[in-house]
């Protein structure tokens, strides 16, 4: 499994049913359809029962029964695992409810989505015994949900990593950063992933160290001034050229 899909196809579909009393005392009925992949062949429906808070058996489509939490939900599970009928009219929300339901919401998404624009910049260089610090920001997505992650060599880094939250820019666009600190090692290669709605593959942008971005810029912007300077040297040669053959020397 991708992680792409991992994070585009984890909605969680809900229902939920509520019964009070008049002493304060309710029950709590929540239905849930969680899945992980795009022809939701792993779609689970999942309903619980919860009492004053506290859930004390839930129904897993998977296991197909009835599981207790608590000691009164146990004997409530026993109960209802003995209707059959039951457990198969539960069992059929897969079908029923969740993939009819998946189906439109995640067309709905993809119909609007937004790809983001991403970018890897160096925040910090390497000193001493202090880390080098990287940042990874994702801009004007949308939907909301996205997800950045790293990678060093292939392998997801799973410490040393920062992240704000999804934010908003007030325009239904969304902004997010991610902050990696490490300790640079010679031939290493680190990326960062995001993955999103709006593409069917992650987004990877590679870091490049063999030159800090500051150094990068200056370089960039010497150039330009180089060139610029070598045209105008250029036209202006040109000119005295085309000037000076106009010209009839007469000699003293």
């Amino acid at each position: 499994m991708s992680l792409l899909k991992l994070l585009i196809f984890h909605p969680i579909l809900m229902l939920s049913a509520f019964i009070g009393t008049a002493d304060g005392y309710y029950e709590y009925r929540m239905s849930e359809c969680v899945y992980s992949t795009s022809d939701y062949s792993d779609m689970v429906y999942l309903t619980s029962l919860s009492f004053n808070k506290v859930v004390e058996l839930q129904f897993n489509s998977t296991v197909g029964k009835f599981v207790g939490i608590t000691e009164d939900g146990v004997k409530q599970a026993e109960r209802l695992n003995k209707d059959q009928a039951l457990l198969q009219g539960l069992k059929a929300q897969v079908d029923t409810l969740c993939r009819p339901n998946a189906q439109i919401v995640d067309s709905s998404v993809r119909d609007k989505a937004v790809l983001p624009k991403v970018k890897l910049s160096s925040v910090k260089q390497a000193e001493g015994r202090h880390p080098a610090v990287l940042m990874c920001s994702a801009y004007e997505f949308y939907p909301e949900r996205i997800k950045v992650s790293w990678l060093r060599d292939g392998k997801e880094v799973t410490t040393d990593v920062t992240s704000t939250m999804e934010m908003a820019d007030g325009d239904w666009y969304y902004q997010i950063h991610s902050e990696l600190e490490y300790t640079p090692k010679s031939g290493e290669k680190i990326s960062c992933v995001v993955e999103h709605a709006s593409s069917p593959q992650p987004i990877v942008e590679d870091w490049n160290p063999s030159m800090p971005e500051v150094d990068r810029n200056k370089i960039a912007i010497g150039s330009s001034g180089l060139v610029l300077g070598i045209i105008i040297a250029a036209a202006g040669l040109i000119y005295y050229k085309k000037k000076s053959s106009g010209r009839i020397l007469v000699p003293n």
